[in-house]
């Protein structure tokens, strides 16, 4: 697999459940997309801070496919306060409804974000990229 990330590729992980969450070294995961289960386990939590893997949610979707009933429940702000490295995305906007501007503005409303909290995020989806 390090052939392969060193060359052309990158490791997503495209959602991850504890405890499973073996993937993080047998395929040397850079990044895992819809990361919000992955608050369920603490021992995790410290795995993806310490080594900094990106977690990117999508709360519109989040929001439409019920993984959370109201947008006021999403979990970005216990993310950040943890010292995860997340990010917002905006899924399949014309799916989901709104792009990723919208999705900033509604989840910054919905569980009061600060500036900084926003500045943190969009730094963040800098750091998680893979062109930075």
């Amino acid at each position: 697999m390090k052939l392969y990330r060193n060359i052309l590729y990158h490791i997503v992980l495209h959602h991850i459940t504890p405890p499973d969450w073996e993937a993080l070294d047998v395929l040397g995961v850079e990044r895992i997309d819809h990361g919000n289960r992955a608050l369920e386990d603490d021992a995790l939590v410290a795995r993806l801070r310490d080594d900094r893997i990106p977690l990117t949610v999508c709360p519109l979707s989040n929001l439409e496919l019920r993984v959370v009933e109201d947008l006021a429940d999403h979990p970005i702000k216990r993310m950040l306060d943890l010292g995860l490295l997340a990010t917002v995305n905006s899924d399949d906007p014309a799916y989901f409804g709104g792009y990723i501007n919208e999705n900033f503005r509604r989840v910054a409303e919905a569980v009061d974000l600060s500036t900084e909290d926003v500045e943190t995020l969009a730094r963040n989806s800098l750091e998680a990229s893979f062109e930075t």
